[in-house]
This record gives structure tokens, sequence and C-alpha cells, in this order.
């Protein structure tokens, strides 16, 4: 069986790397948090094995990465994944003049300033209470659960757990149902920080296929009947990353296999209402059954900075989560309910300023990419950003060299749970025009670079989050 580099760094476009190239493609599955810091690496011997390369070509790759500060080694011992210490360049947070395309996510809607003016007095008629609200305010649950059932899904308010975002909720519904060492069905490419968190809490993963033109329903479904995965993450609204929407024939048919086989869907709405021009409006996956768990949020509808999320759930299951919440937090912050409350009362202002600022965004990033050679963009009617094609496996050899142009962006394998998707890269669509503009040109910079073979390698990056 493969060790985890192997299946991380896969075999394309390694078996005539130098030993720097190595190091280099090591580094970047390091920098971009595809092996963690403190993982134990395979001896120089079995690597050589893995790879069919000698022995040291292996040991100068160690080599290098070691002088770097990118691994340790002890002689005799294990090597493990290491950070540079010491003075290094800025982190990419910290320079005024980077895009960061790492952060998919918009400004503020223009009702946030008002709606937290109006939602004080229900703060302040708060004070009074004890001020913790382990299943959230009533007023919210309402709210959250009134939407549901706007959009095709009957749902009560006690059926509705308020959550500090949606990776929280996430990872309290992992606390709660998870067993450690049983699967976990996760689409391939999907939201790395959720790949994350089934790897915490000791999932093993099965991937199933996504591309921009949709799921491959049979794999899917034939995945759920053979493996009986105990929970499946699916994302079927805007797909993160690649935009798509899953038609409602597929999800009922998924919903009814999954809860043929026991299997808890954990369905991630966070993209669900950012509709660009999609033109039909599927019922959420919650409407097909009790075994679907859905998580929401208002990070990408209102502002990420308004950190509030939402699990709706058969109530045996809000139940289970109500018991073990107390064990890493006592509820969501009461103030941002309340202007999360404020916001929900106008949804339609909401979704207008979403489809406004995408709609904007999108055609930047189109006009920009339709003029760089090789790429190609496909449709992308919502969501937070464009899976573009780049017809050759570059996706991090272009993301290296971006950094040095000043563009954080991730590479497509970062999205996936074993290195592949290198002809992949995502692109936001989120930032205004004149700023994705400027980043488009960078990217066109930085593609250049790698088709002229001129890429350089850079020596110091900090690890930046995925949004």
């Amino acid at each position: 069986m493969a060790s985890r580099l192997v299946t991380q760094l896969g075999t394309q476009d390694i078996d005539d790397a130098s030993a720097s190239g190595l190091a280099d493609r090591i580094r970047a599955l390091i920098l971009d948090g595809r092996l963690t810091v403190g993982e134990r690496l395979p001896s120089e011997r079995a690597l050589a094995l893995e790879l069919r390369r000698s022995r040291s070509t292996i040991t100068r790759t160690y080599g290098v990465l070691e002088a770097g500060g990118y691994v340790s080694r002890h002689h005799g011992g294990s090597t493990r994944v290491t950070l540079p210490h010491g003075p290094s360049a800025a982190a990419p947070d910290a320079d005024d003049e980077a895009i960061d395309l790492s952060i998919a996510s918009m400004d503020s809607t223009p009702g946030l300033y008002d709606a937290t003016v109006r939602s004080l007095p229900r703060l302040a008629a708060l004070r009074g209470t004890s001020g913790y609200s382990l299943q959230g305010l009533p007023e919210l649950r309402d709210a959250v659960a009134r939407r549901f059932t706007e959009r095709g899904a009957v749902t009560s308010a006690d059926e509705i757990m308020i959550t500090s975002g949606a990776l929280n909720a996430v990872n309290l519904i992992l606390t709660a149902l998870g067993r450690r060492g049983e699967r976990a069905l996760v689409e391939q490419p999907t939201f790395p920080h959720a790949l994350e968190a089934l790897h915490r809490h000791g999932y093993r993963l099965l991937p199933t296929p996504v591309d921009t033109d949709g799921w491959d329903a049979r794999h899917l479904t034939d995945t759920l009947l053979t493996a009986r995965p105990h929970v499946a993450y699916l994302i079927p609204d805007f797909h993160n990353p690649t935009g798509a929407t899953l038609p409602q024939e597929e999800r009922s048919r998924i919903a009814t296999t999954a809860r043929n086989t026991g299997t808890h869907l954990i369905v991630d709405e966070t993209t669900a209402e950012l509709d660009i021009d999609r033109g039909w409006a599927p019922a959420p996956m919650a409407a097909e059954g009790p075994n679907v768990i859905t998580v929401g949020s208002m990070s990408k509808i209102a502002w990420g900075g308004l950190r509030i999320g939402w699990i709706r759930a058969e109530r045996s299951v809000i139940a289970r989560l109500l018991a073990v919440r107390p064990s890493f937090e006592l509820g969501t912050a009461l103030l941002e309910q309340c202007i999360a409350v404020e916001l929900l009362d106008d949804v339609p202002a909401l979704t207008h300023h979403v489809r406004r600022r995408l709609s904007a965004g999108r055609n930047a990033v189109a006009a920009a990419i339709a003029e760089i050679p090789g790429m190609r963009m496909p449709e992308t009617p919502g969501g937070l950003s464009a899976w573009i094609d780049l017809g050759a496996p570059l996706s991090t050899t272009l993301s290296l060299a971006a950094r040095e142009r000043g563009l954080i962006l991730p590479p497509g394998p970062r999205f996936t749970t074993g290195g592949v998707l290198e002809r992949r890269l995502r692109v936001p669509i989120t930032l205004p025009p004149e700023r994705a503009a400027e980043a488009m040109t960078r990217l066109a910079q930085a593609w250049a670079d790698v088709r002229g073979g001129g890429v350089n390698t850079v020596d110091d990056l900090a690890h930046a989050a995925v949004i």
C-alpha cells in the first residue's frame, strides 16, 4: 500500500524529477497543508522503493528539505515534517500588495450596519438572562426554519441548532455521531477543511468524483451500497469548488440509498443561496428524509465576520448534539444571533447583493481567463468560484509561481484526498471587478513564467487556510 506522501505526490511528472525538483513538490504539499507538521514521512529506503528512484536521490531530496527547515531527520530514526524557524519572509496576509485567492468570500452586505443597530434593543432585552444559548435564540431558529420551509423542506424551530459557523457545525456533528475507523464518503474535489475534520475524527475517506458538469451519480450510489459508509459529506448546491448543482431526481435517489445503507448524509448548504443565473431552484436535500443533516451559514450571504451557522436535523439528532456541545462550547454569541435575526428578515435584499456582486466578479474573471492561452473557464451560474481547466497538470507549479507575483491561490490538489487534479485551479469570483482584474493580470504573468520555464523556488511561505 502506498504511503500517504506518495499518494499525495501522485506519480505524474515526478518520474524524471531531480532531487531538488522532488523536494519542491514535497515542500508544496507541506505549504498547502496536505502534509501536516509532525507527520512522519517514509524512510529513504522505503520512499526510494515506492518511487523507483535511487536511494541517493531520496537522500539528497530529504537533505534539501532539511536545509530549508521543512523536515527534521534523526540518525537511524524518523523523518518528520516541520516548518522553518527564525527570520523569514513576511506571511502572505501581512503583505498589503498581495492578493489572496485562498479566501473565496465577499465583503459585508450593505444592510449589515443597519441590522446591527436594529439588533441592539433585542440584545438589551436579553441582559436579564444567563447569556448562554446552547441551542440558539428561539427567534433565530424560527427564522432559519422558516427559510427552509420557504425553499421546500418543512421545518420547525426545534429541528434547528444555531452554531458558530458551518465548519463549527460539521465538527459538532462529527463529535456527536462520529465513529473512529469508519468510512466517510466525500466528493472529490471538496472543501479542504471538511476533509481535515473527517480525518481528525478518525474516518477513512472514500472519494466520489464531481466535475463542472456534475456528479457521477452511479459511482456515488454504488459506493454507498458497497462500502456502506457511516457518513457522507456533500455540497449539492453550487458545489465548492466546481460550482455544480445536483439535480433534484439525483438528490432523492442518493438520500434514499443512504437511508437504506444507514449512512448519515451531512449536507453543506453554505453556498446554496449564491445564485447568479442558474434558472431553477432545487428543494433542499433536507426534504428527502430524516437521515439528512444540513449545515448552513451566514458567512457567504452576509459577511464572513458574522460567525453564525446552523444545523437542521431530526429532533433525536438535535438532542444528541445538545448533549455533547457543552464539552467544547456553551453556545453561540448573542449579539451575532440578534444581528442574524434582523438580516434574515429580508432575505431578498441579501440575495440581491450576492447576485450583483458575484455576477460582476464572474464577468471580470471570465474576460481575463479568455485571454490566457491554454486556460478554460466553464459556465459558472453561481457559487464562490470558477473551477479552471489549465489543460496540463501544472496547478501546484502555477500556485508557487503565483506567490512570486504577489498572488496567493491554492492548487487543485488542495481540494482532494490524494494529491490529484493537478489540471485544475480554483479562482474565486468574489472580488470586486477591478481587484479581480489585477489578480488575473498576476495570474497571467505567473502562467507565462510556468510555460516559459522561469519558475523560481520560494524558501519561506506561510501556510494559509482555504475558505
